[in-house]
């Protein structure tokens, strides 16, 4: 093994400098752009993955001109930091996948038992209509570009991704082409697509769900009495008297989900496999619904859970969102944002008249459920301050938690078949 030189420690720190900074801007800027509201809405955390973008498109590559290093120098610099950011993404989105389902784990499978035909199918019925309108859209797009199909499925999965603001989706597509032949490349395509597609994803189901009651004339009033509550308290296991807490804000538990989650993701069935997202997503789901095994506590605190999951979400869409700007530019097409339209629009149009003329559900919970199915948190607070009740986040959290795993597996389905 070479010795590491004066000069590699050097550029060593350096890099690693320029890697903080890299992340500490992107948030700074992106949490104030996400901060910014019009009328009510705002982008939130999806601020930071529009800022990781730009920063990739015209800042990343020359930015370490600006440092007091060589050309050579700045170029290892940059490549150090993007194999970086490689690592920030993963840990991201452990922590960020992880969470979620800790957090939907207690009433997911009462909610899967007792609201099965309302709420998750529900949830399947938008997911396969995404993933039918994508199909479709891989099949146009091959007609008339002409391109290779494999670059236009991994173009058009990560438009899906961004169209349903599904980080598990996005990232599920990323492994699934990681280990082809050209995966670097087509990992970009996954990340430009579902940046071109995340805008008008969030954008659109939070402007759906205030739309709709308007041109339904609903009267509110009325709607939440009609709004049907899942009785999820008694889903809730008791907690068991005595438990162990393996330390203050449940670092070990959670430690633990994401380590069995790996393992289980990594785990192939042929060509398929769940991929980190979805056993982290799995197992954790578990982990919550149980709370303890035995003796031993495995419940994280609340307030753990949700700092792990905002901050996992960020650092996945930073070291996601910087290395595809670099190739934003470069695979932008007017009709890729024109599909991903269609892909945001027509599952909550079919979806909508699903739960209204099939499933006879009432507004207030067709709309929270297709928040859920569209994996729209963003849609869900818009919601709630349109209805006046956060009776609707119980359809939101029963559909959730299944469009999530749904779409991971759409996702792989679309990018298997179409290759």
């Amino acid at each position: 093994m070479d010795l590491i030189t004066a000069g590699d420690f050097s550029i060593s720190i350096k890099a690693i400098t320029f890697l903080m900074f890299t992340v500490f801007l992107i948030t700074t800027v992106g949490y104030l752009l996400g901060r910014i509201t019009v009328k009510g809405i705002s982008l939130g955390t999806a601020g930071v993955f529009i800022v990781s973008l730009l920063y990739g498109c015209f800042f990343f590559e020359n930015l370490g001109d600006n440092l007091t290093v060589t050309a050579t120098e700045s170029k290892e610099i940059v490549s150090f930091v993007s194999s970086a950011l490689k690592v920030v993404e993963n840990l991201g989105l452990i922590l960020f996948v992880t969470s979620v389902g800790f957090i939907a784990g207690p009433n997911f499978f009462g909610n899967f038992k007792k609201n099965f035909k309302s709420y998750v199918l529900l949830a399947l019925v938008v997911i396969i209509a995404g993933g039918l309108a994508c199909g479709g859209c891989i099949l146009a797009d091959k007609t008339i570009s002409g391109d290779p199909t494999e670059n236009i499925a991994s173009m058009l999965v990560g438009l899906l991704s961004g169209s349903l603001t599904s980080t598990p989706a996005f990232s599920a597509a990323k492994a699934t082409v990681e280990a082809r032949p050209n995966g670097a490349e087509l990992e970009s395509l996954v990340t430009v697509g579902h940046g071109i597609a995340y805008l008008f994803g969030v954008i659109g189901v939070v402007l759906f769900v205030q739309l709709i009651p308007k041109f339904t004339k609903a009267n509110m009033a009325e709607e939440r009495k009609k709004l049907m509550v899942a009785d999820t308290g008694s889903e809730k296991k008791k907690k068991a008297d005595n438990l162990i807490e393996m330390d203050e804000f449940g670092f070990m538990p959670f430690a633990l989900a994401s380590i069995l989650g790996i393992f289980v993701g990594s785990i192939k069935f042929g060509n398929f496999s769940l991929t980190t997202t979805g056993g982290c997503l799995l197992v954790s789901l578990i982990f919550g619904h149980f709370g303890h095994f035995g003796k031993i506590s495995v419940t994280p605190k609340e307030s753990t859970l949700k700092v792990f999951r905002e901050f996992g979400l960020m650092l996945f869409l930073i070291g996601a969102g910087v290395a595809g700007g670099a190739s934003f530019v470069k695979y932008f097409k007017a009709v890729y944002f024109l599909y991903g339209v269609i892909m945001t629009i027509v599952p909550m149009i079919i979806g909508f008249i699903f739960a209204k003329y099939v499933l006879k559900l009432s507004l207030l919970n067709n709309l929270g459920s297709i928040t859920g199915g569209m994996t729209s948190t963003p849609a869900l607070g818009t919601l709630i301050s349109t209805a006046g009740t956060e009776d609707v986040a119980s359809a939101y959290a029963a559909t959730y938690p299944v469009a999530l795993i749904a779409v991971v597996i759409v996702s792989q389905v679309l990018l298997m078949v179409f290759k």
